[in-house]
């Protein structure tokens, strides 16, 4: 059978639009069956749920899942909306960072009680434990991220005369004599007449291609970086990055990209979360530090020969952050057994397995995650950079009940402090006192 995925949202991708395109079929073996709808933002996962929930409707004739995709810019405002107005959907993905006030105020079903509390052993275990709070599990786990590595371009390398090697084992550091990372941005970022940065002519104002995608991406860029120089985002639930290493870290990564010119624009990144990966497809970024989450993006999308690396070194090593996705049940829709149903089977080998078996993502059931390993590996794609760097110094993913609320404090003040508008120290501990006042307030 043929699922529909109700675009709640403008859609930017093709995929999403196939998508949107779907409709039902009638089907004979299931008078009037309970309709259970299920929110996501993600088009290319939710391509392979449809495999998935064609699976589970074989068994169940008497439940019909309909997808509804709704785009990320949108997705935790309609949340909010939605859930307060009681018209949220039955299911619905949910990550580390805005679970905990949804928890706390009783909209998401207690997975311990739903599944048993020994479902979670079939669950990625770093997944469980991120959403699991008060000794509850809220969500069964779907998306298992991983951590963080470099993707590169093969052909830039081999124009400024390196190859992957050379990028394997880079280090950053606020010592010049111990930053490795800054040379090689640099020998990479070309302006349109072909000169690199520090050559005689250099013109910062007609850059033609950037070394690295150094942004204000919390996931990919200032959590590894912080972690890297032995800093923290928040202590618990209080924010820290306004303390010294954190500071460092991220006033590196301002330098980079202000000073030194091997990264795009601000103006650029700020206000386009995908800016940075756009132009790594398009040929016009050597070195993109991102997750899993964009393999399938750049499967897609690039032209030239590409591959993985480790993220660069810190100080304190090479620290990434792991994170996940879990689908929470609404606690306030009628319709629980068949959403018990659905949560079970998404959290089996069965329902998972089509998430890793296109390459889109890692499925947060242990037993289902060779698929998306043989996927990449009959592509000839080396993924071990992205879960080598996970272990025991990974930094925690931002958390908390009030963590939306700190969020609209303080992220404001970090565009500033990556436009200029703001020195780095001064807007971080600005910053880290509005998120803190707004999660005592």
């Amino acid at each position: 059978m043929t699922h529909r995925i109700a675009r709640l949202a403008a859609l930017a991708t093709a995929a999403s639009l196939a998508l949107a395109a779907c409709a039902p079929e009638p089907r004979p073996d299931a008078a009037d069956p309970t309709t259970v709808t299920f929110r996501l933002w993600d088009p290319t996962v939710a391509a392979a749920y449809e495999d998935s929930f064609a699976a589970f409707e074989e068994e169940h004739a008497d439940i019909d899942v309909q997808i509804n995709v709704v785009e990320w810019a949108d997705y935790w405002t309609d949340l909010r909306t939605d859930v307060a107005e009681q018209t949220m959907d039955d299911l619905f993905w949910v990550n580390n960072s805005y679970y905990g006030a949804y928890a706390d105020a009783g909209t998401l079903v207690d997975i311990d009680e739903a599944l048993g509390e020994a479902a979670k052993d079939a669950w990625e275990p770093s997944v469980v434990d991120q959403f699991t709070r008060d000794d509850t599990l809220w969500g069964v786990p779907q998306l298992y991220d991983g951590g963080v590595a470099v993707y590169y371009n093969a052909a830039l390398l081999e124009a400024a005369g390196l190859t992957p090697a050379d990028i394997e084992d880079l280090t950053w550091s606020p010592d010049p004599e111990q930053d490795t990372y800054t040379q090689v941005a640099r020998s990479l970022t070309l302006d349109s007449s072909g000169r690199a940065v520090g050559a005689e002519g250099f013109d910062p104002n007609a850059i033609t291609q950037y070394g690295t995608n150094l942004a204000y991406d919390l996931q990919a860029i200032l959590l590894p970086f912080i972690g890297s120089n032995g800093g923290t985002f928040q202590d618990g639930e209080r924010f820290t990055f306004g303390e010294e290493k954190a500071t460092e870290a991220i006033s590196y990564v301002v330098s980079k990209i202000r000073t030194d010119r091997v990264a795009p624009s601000p103006r650029e990144t700020n206000e386009n979360g995908d800016f940075s990966r756009d132009a790594f497809v398009d040929g016009r970024i050597a070195m993109f530090q991102s997750g899993v989450y964009n393999l399938k993006n750049v499967e897609a999308g690039a032209e030239f020969e590409w591959g993985v690396v480790p993220i660069p070194e810190g100080p304190a090593g090479r620290v990434s952050v792991t994170n996940g996705v879990v689908v929470a049940g609404n606690a306030a829709s009628e319709k629980r057994d068949a959403i018990t149903e659905v949560l079970e089977w998404l959290g089996s080998e069965d329902g998972a397995a089509p998430l890793g078996e296109t390459g889109a993502a890692v499925p947060g059931v242990t037993e289902a995650q060779s698929t998306f390993f043989d996927y990449w590996e009959e592509q000839g794609v080396d993924i071990d950079p992205f879960f080598d760097v996970v272990g025991d110094d990974t930094i925690p993913a931002p958390t908390g009940a009030d963590f939306a609320k700190a969020l609209e404090q303080y992220d404001p003040i970090l565009r500033d402090v990556f436009l200029g508008v703001v020195p780095a120290d001064t807007g971080l501990r600005r910053a880290e006192d509005a998120a803190n006042t707004a999660v005592a307030g």
